[in-house]
């Protein structure tokens, strides 16, 4: 039997599972993630979009830059997705909107020459 996590927003208005593990984990220092999420780096999940189904609500999604929607619950406003022209099989998934973010720990890093100063990331 395939892993199942659940996640969704702050409210509860978005709900989603995905199957299987993550393809991959990581933390984003790009500056577009860090202005989509108020926060100094983002943790993501990579799945496979057919590995992920909302089981409540919608997420809104909003073009950031070119070939590129960040989704969002349009209600509380919760950080939810990435979703790209570059990776168009995967859906990416905010590690903090996880039910159990221990799961989906992250083991790499991407855009660390944008990568603030002051952040110090490392095993826990």
């Amino acid at each position: 039997m395939a892993e199942v996590r659940l996640g969704g927003c702050l409210c509860g208005a978005v709900r989603f599972r995905a199957e299987g593990a993550p393809k991959w984990t990581g933390w984003c220092h790009c500056q577009s993630c860090r202005r989509h999420t108020g926060a100094p780096a983002a943790a993501f999940a990579g799945f496979e979009r057919e590995a992920v189904a909302l089981t409540h609500g919608q997420i809104a999604k909003y073009v950031s830059s070119p070939g590129v929607e960040r989704g969002f619950c349009a209600i509380c406003g919760s950080t939810l997705s990435y979703e790209g022209d570059r990776w168009p099989s995967e859906i990416h998934l905010h590690a903090g909107a996880f039910d159990d973010p221990n799961s989906v720990a992250p083991d790499g890093e991407s855009f660390t020459e944008e990568r603030l100063a002051w952040v110090h990331l490392g095993p826990a």
